[in-house]
């Protein structure tokens, strides 16, 4: 019989604090950074999609391990700093989950209109982080393709879509006459 599930979790977070261990740790594991260790988390959540494409629910289990392995690693290095551990990870996802389903955690029971309420909440929480534009917050480090077709889908929500090219040129022509009435560098 195997154990409980929550035991097997506790378990993981006990082995990565032991290959940390700045005496007893393995030197591979405690030499490793945010920086070093990104790529790899990468390269994980890549081969996490590659298996869903091959429907290999097998190899999608073991990917889904070597990802949550790499949150482990980067929680494991920001404990050690003293930033937050593993369970402020946890809490943080189940508090923003619960704060965007609020038809299914909250008060409004309807489900109407769902898409819409996501996007509001999306775009409070990018306000609540300091954003200042509808393409604030996405991932500079995103592929190139991947990127492009995020910030164009936000653009999209903002207004900035046309059936034609006639569109974009007089919205950039309303731009440029607003630039060419500016009188101060604040209104520009």
């Amino acid at each position: 019989m195997t154990e409980p599930r929550h035991s097997q979790l506790d378990r993981l977070l006990a082995i990565m604090a032991r290959l940390r261990d700045p005496v007893s740790g393995c030197e591979w594991d405690r030499a490793q950074s945010f920086a070093t260790i990104a790529p790899y988390t990468i390269e994980e959540a890549y081969e996490v999609a590659d298996a869903i494409e091959r429907n290999d629910l097998a190899a999608l289990r073991d990917e889904l391990g070597d990802l949550l392995l790499q949150v482990v690693f980067h929680a494991r290095m920001a404990e050690e700093a003293d930033a937050f551990a593993f369970a402020d990870v946890a809490a943080a996802i189940s508090d923003k989950l619960e704060a965007r389903h609020p038809h299914i955690f909250g008060d409004d029971a309807s489900g109407d209109a769902q898409t819409e309420r996501w996007e509001k909440l999306k775009a409070r929480e990018r306000g609540a982080k300091g954003a200042t534009s509808a393409l604030d917050g996405v991932a500079t480090t995103l592929p190139a393709l991947m990127r492009a077709e995020k910030l164009q889908k936000r653009a999209s929500r903002v207004g900035f879509d046309w059936p034609d090219a006639k569109g974009p040129i007089e919205k950039m022509a309303e731009e440029l006459d607003e630039l060419a009435q500016a009188g101060t560098e604040e209104e520009l």
